[in-house]
């Protein structure tokens, strides 16, 4: 069972700035403004990180929630992860990467613990910083690029019309996971999700 005595650190990962906001790479942030929304949480600067965070609790005395998004670019990631995990004493079997995966299809989510980084540079960062790989990861499928497109290219471009339709609902639907996974474990999580 999940320990309920201290805060989970939930990463949304993506890169700082307007020209990145609608990339598939950014639908990390998109998910953790949507739980700062749910907890009642507002992002500010934090002082001990290159990061903005919102901290919130799920309902009513419920698990707190650190969310963060880290202001380096998506490769540099793991050093303000780490220093937060640090001063918000989070072991890293609380703490919940969101990211985009090249290797998911579209219009799914899926969640697991540790494993590799599928040649993602922000969850590498974090592995690295963290000293270990064993975090969860919140995994929003993006689909492999179409045709010969360069897939550094893919996932700085923004979704397309077509999956625009779909993007709120999966990203709330990435939301109810990361919940999940903090209020129930991973393994239920999988188990009420994966089917999905």
């Amino acid at each position: 069972m999940t320990d309920e005595t201290g805060p989970w650190l939930v990463v949304g990962l993506g890169n700082p700035g307007r020209e990145y906001a609608d990339n598939r790479h950014n639908v990390g942030f998109m998910v953790a403004d949507l739980l700062a929304d749910r907890v009642g949480g507002k992002f500010g600067r934090q002082r001990r990180a290159v990061a903005d965070v919102a901290e919130g609790r799920l309902g009513f005395g419920g698990p707190k929630l650190v969310l963060v998004k880290p202001l380096t670019y998506m490769n540099l990631s793991g050093a303000p992860v780490a220093a937060l995990a640090q001063f918000f004493k989070v072991p890293p079997g609380r703490v919940i990467a969101v990211h985009d995966e090249l290797d998911i299809a579209y219009g799914q989510v899926r969640v697991k613990c540790g494993g590799g980084e599928g040649g993602h540079n922000g969850l590498r960062s974090m592995s690295k910083s963290l000293g270990t790989k064993d975090y969860v990861r919140v995994r929003f499928g993006i689909g492999r690029p179409p045709g010969r497109q360069d897939p550094a290219d893919y996932v700085l471009s923004n979704f397309s019309a077509a999956e625009r339709k779909e993007l709120d609902f999966l990203v709330d639907r990435a939301a109810d996971v990361a919940e999940s996974v903090v209020t129930r474990g991973v393994e239920p999580t999988q188990n009420a999700y994966h089917g999905v």
